[in-house]
């Protein structure tokens, strides 16, 4: 398929389980991708009884799917270059950094990649580049394709005031699912020996990195884990994804935990990793409870069974752009939605 291709012959082609390989012009594949998503559609269901804010929701995350099941069919041809890899499109920019970056080296090739997917790795690099500001730490943290960048001020800043009012210094402490490593950054400069853990090979690199650069890699080490190492710690901190419901994509998994299962993991399991007098710092918004996806007083009693209590916390209001945007069908959850730094100690002790 090539220039000539209509997103109405192209979205004809998906459904009936194509893959599309383009071959023309790279702004043109652009073009072709941008006009099949919006004959996708944005359609809500009716406001009214039987449509309250998860039905909202549900409908949200179905287009969503919808979205990513049907672009990703859309791909562009890669092959050698000079350089590296390259698209094999007319017009197309230099790609071969953002791919060695997003794919490592080296790649099988000749090939082929979602423009969707390739669009993303281009972003990522911009990203890398530019690293993305987090005020609280007064620098720019480098991310990857593939890795949530710290976008969600409200959460870093909780932990940034944590800091101050419960010092760290001293701590032996651990970061579960470090991502970007942004809060084993900020417990690093408060002054405690930091373990970062993720799964995710691209985080831990991508932490790693961070670290090196702020010159605290001597006071974090980053490691590949699934949730805890061994050994017990002073402090643990987790941001876990706050919505329990089914990822679609990579960066997805930052937000959505299927079945609530990081959660509920994290929390079963940190008393078995508390040093005596530690405790664990759980940041964690109330958007689930608002939109009917996790019942009242269910993360009580998931609390309660693994022997923790609630010695305290901070709260912030949201500060995201959707939380602001009234043209939301979820504006009235995401413009009250609370995002809370609680102290989990083991109870009784």
């Amino acid at each position: 398929m090539g220039d000539r291709t209509t997103a109405a012959e192209a979205q004809a082609l998906v459904r009936g389980g194509a893959t599309l390989i383009y071959r023309g012009d790279y702004r043109n594949a652009r073009q072709l991708l941008a006009a099949m998503g919006r004959r996708l559609g944005h359609r809500n269901p009716p406001a009214g009884r039987g449509h309250g804010l998860r039905d909202l929701f549900l409908e949200e995350r179905r287009r969503h799917r919808l979205e990513h099941e049907t672009l990703s069919r859309l791909a562009v041809p890669i092959e050698a270059g000079p350089a590296g890899a390259r698209v094999a499109l007319e017009n197309a920019p230099d790609v071969a950094a953002a791919l060695a970056e997003a794919l490592g080296e080296p790649l099988a090739l000749p090939g082929a990649l979602p423009l969707r997917d390739l669009l993303g790795m281009i972003g990522a690099h911009e990203w890398r580049t530019k690293g993305v500001e987090v005020p609280s730490l007064g620098a720019h943290l480098r991310t990857r394709f593939g890795v949530f960048a710290p976008v969600r001020g409200e959460h870093v800043e909780l932990v940034a005031e944590a800091v101050k009012r419960w010092p760290v210094a001293g701590k032996a402490a651990l970061d579960v699912g470090t991502g970007t490593g942004v809060l084993a950054l900020l417990l690093a400069r408060g002054g405690a020996r930091v373990t970062a853990s993720d799964l995710d090979p691209s985080a831990v690199a991508c932490a790693r990195e961070n670290a090196q650069r702020l010159g605290v890699a001597d006071r974090v080490e980053v490691i590949e884990a699934d949730l805890y190492p061994e050994g017990r710690f002073d402090l643990v901190v987790c941001n876990p994804p706050w919505l329990p419901h089914e990822a679609v994509t990579a960066l997805d998994r930052a937000v959505y935990d299927p079945g609530g299962r990081f959660l509920a993991r994290f929390l079963d399991g940190l008393a078995a990793h508390l040093a005596p007098g530690g405790e664990g710092w759980l940041i964690l918004s109330d958007l689930a409870e608002r939109l009917g996806l996790r019942a009242e007083g269910e993360l009580e009693h998931q609390l309660e069974r693994a022997g923790l209590e609630v010695a305290g916390g901070i709260e912030a209001a949201p500060r995201h752009p959707r939380s602001r945007d009234r043209d939301d069908p979820l504006h009235q959850a995401r413009s009250q939605e609370v995002t809370a730094l609680r102290r989990l100690v083991v109870r009784g002790k």
